[in-house]
């Protein structure tokens, strides 16, 4: 058994997909547009067979996205060594973004850094 995709709501579609284009070589598709539900979304494909559905549609609750929530925590992406972590976290600060930790090496051995995305969702990003 695996996971077939995981999706999350946003609230700006399209500068969405533009993000995990840019930052993490998302494949994406055409879309999807359900006009009599007001529903918009998008697959997006990554190395190897990982999915992430974006999705958007008109009556949507933007709660607060505290980082120690219950529920999904972030995404993490591998990017397959520490020196691209650390180019991909500086590039990621340059561009703006918040830098909440690292880059590092967690107790648990992994190497890596967590950012916010442009919807307050936490990534992680690791080699």
């Amino acid at each position: 058994m695996k996971i077939e995709h995981v999706a999350m709501y946003v609230n700006d579609l399209e500068k969405t997909r533009e993000f995990f284009i840019k930052y993490f070589n998302a494949k994406s598709n055409n879309g999807y547009h359900n006009p009599v539900k007001k529903f918009r979304s998008y697959f997006l494909t990554f190395d190897g067979e990982a999915r992430l559905e974006i999705m958007n549609k008109a009556d949507m609750v933007d709660v607060s996205k505290d980082l120690t929530r219950t529920g999904f925590a972030h995404i993490s992406f591998s990017v397959g060594s520490k020196e691209k972590v650390d180019e991909l976290t500086a590039q990621l600060k340059n561009d703006g973004f918040e830098v909440i930790s690292g880059p590092r090496t967690t107790g648990d051995g992994y190497y890596e850094s967590c950012i916010i995305d442009l919807e307050g969702n936490q990534i992680e990003i690791t080699e």
